[in-house]
């Protein structure tokens, strides 16, 4: 018979953010204010990296994590590597960001869809997807204002 293990404690290791961008974090009040924050921790990466903002009630940025780091031109994540950081850090809700290396700000097919399965996720466990940005090191596109969400 396998052994069964018991989990007794999860622990959530914290780093503070670096000093340059802890002007960039606050209330959050527009895609605008997303788009300097991300684009200024992965907006001039060589890989695409996906970006978990975590906000509270007050739309409060309470926690940034990366979720996942693809390729040149992929960034395929699961919702549940999404939602893991916004549970840990008891977010009422999250933004997604991600960036695009070729600059090219247009979303992709499998961006939409991945927005889409991000939304139906959080409609199930309580934690709503306000805006999937999409950014490089100087400008961004927020997929619910094009109409994606």
């Amino acid at each position: 018979m396998e052994e069964l293990f018991e989990v007794v404690r999860i622990r959530q290791e914290k780093r503070e953010l670096p000093k340059e961008y802890r002007g960039l974090v606050g209330q959050i009040k527009s895609p605008t204010d997303v788009i300097s924050l991300a684009s200024g921790i992965i907006g001039n990466a060589d890989r695409e990296h996906m970006l978990v903002i975590c906000l509270n009630v007050k739309n409060e940025v309470t926690a940034i994590h990366i979720a996942h780091i693809g390729s040149i031109n992929a960034c395929i994540v699961h919702p549940r590597e999404i939602f893991k950081s916004a549970i840990l850090n008891n977010a009422a809700s999250i933004i997604i960001a991600h960036n695009h290396p070729s600059y090219d700000l247009r979303p992709s097919p499998e961006d939409i869809e991945v927005t889409e399965r991000i939304k139906n996720a959080g409609l199930i466990i309580g934690i709503e997807l306000i805006d999937h940005i999409i950014v490089n090191d100087n400008e961004g596109l927020s997929l619910k204002q094009k109409g994606y969400l």
